[in-house]
């Protein structure tokens, strides 16, 4: 019975051991070692600067006339930096896609087409993953591009387009993990896209073409009309109709001004609770007026098909907060708030 209370009692003190030591931990300081880090890795990208050749050019003209796509391929850190090109590569404008070398070897490989370009990433140049798919991807004719340290490891010998960023030092004392390799890589791949942009003339609108939900997205290409199909909010009146009409319309709407037609549906103004509120320091019987004498006539208006950005600068431009959308005969078919602009990200 004794046994187990005195183990029990070496877990309770080693367990103050270990807290102890993890307060002890939290107060050291870290920055100097985190700063390290950013400089080394940094001083590793700013250096590929002088290891830049014709190389990249043949690459970059590899690329820029591919039929096909472009795929990457890594193993392990380097894999995970290919996804990231991949994904970088698609968004801006050069199809692109991630073959994982493991699954490459069984069966995967068909998704490789003669028209394709491969990149192919390994530190060492010697991961047995990647250099398993050469005998089939030499089969199908494709070019190869490697990425490696050492232009003459059997990667470089057996690529067609070899870009080496060299020896770089790991950070870190025991320099083992990939860190300042994969940042130089990652930094090296984001170039080679970027260059493709410029390249292919790729515009801000091609961007936001493949960022449809995106805030570039929304600006570029969301219209009036898609916004509007969202709300339905509409609050209208017809000439001849009462203020107070007006104020239970627009009360049930939830929005501080409504849309004043005639029997054409046709927009005639626009009448807004300050307007309201402004003729009740000035008039009598306020509430029987009939909305036509108190709308503004010349309000600040927008068609269907503007687009939806167009319609926030123009409102901060007016100072206005609710806007009326018409459409090609002038009816209108909705109403917009500026605080809904803000909130979907325009």
């Amino acid at each position: 019975m004794l046994e187990p209370k005195i183990k029990r009692g070496k877990s309770i003190i080693i367990s103050r051991d270990a807290i102890e030591k993890t307060a002890r931990s939290k107060s050291a300081d870290y920055i100097p070692i985190v700063k390290r880090v950013l400089e080394k890795e940094g001083m590793a990208v700013l250096d590929q600067r002088n290891r830049i050749d014709h190389s990249v050019n043949k690459a970059i003209n590899l690329m820029l006339n591919c039929k096909g796509r472009v795929v990457i391929t890594g193993i392990g850190k380097s894999g995970i930096i290919a996804r990231k090109m991949v994904a970088t590569f698609s968004s801006t404008g050069t199809p692109a896609l991630f073959l994982h070398p493991a699954e490459g070897v069984h069966g995967d490989l068909g998704m490789v087409m003669k028209d394709d370009v491969v990149i192919a990433i390994s530190n060492s140049g010697e991961s047995a993953e990647i250099l398993h798919l050469f005998p089939t991807l030499t089969q199908i004719g494709v070019k190869m591009i490697g990425i490696v340290k050492n232009p003459d490891s059997s990667l470089g010998k057996r690529a067609d387009i070899v870009l080496s960023i060299g020896t770089v030092e790991e950070a870190g004392k025991l320099g083992l993990a990939p860190t300042t390799s994969t940042t130089v890589t990652l930094a090296l791949g984001d170039a080679l896209a970027l260059a493709l942009t410029e390249a292919r003339g790729f515009k801000s609108e091609d961007f936001a073409l493949y960022h449809p939900s995106g805030t570039l997205g929304k600006k570029l290409l969301l219209t009036v009309g898609e916004l509007i199909a969202r709300r339905d909010k509409n609050p209208t009146i017809t000439i001849g109709d009462k203020i107070k009409t007006a104020l239970f319309i627009m009360t049930k709407h939830e929005i501080g001004a409504i849309s004043v037609i005639d029997e054409s549906n046709r927009f005639i103004g626009l009448l807004s609770d300050g307007d309201i509120r402004r003729a009740f320091t000035e008039l009598n019987d306020v509430l029987d007026k009939n909305v036509e004498d108190l709308c503004n006539r010349n309000p600040v208006t927008i068609k269907y098909d503007n687009l939806a950005s167009d319609v926030l600068i123009l409102m901060k431009e007016k100072r206005v907060s609710v806007i009326p959308v018409l459409d090609d005969l002038d009816c209108p078919i909705s109403m917009l708030q500026i605080q809904s602009l803000i909130e979907l990200g325009l």
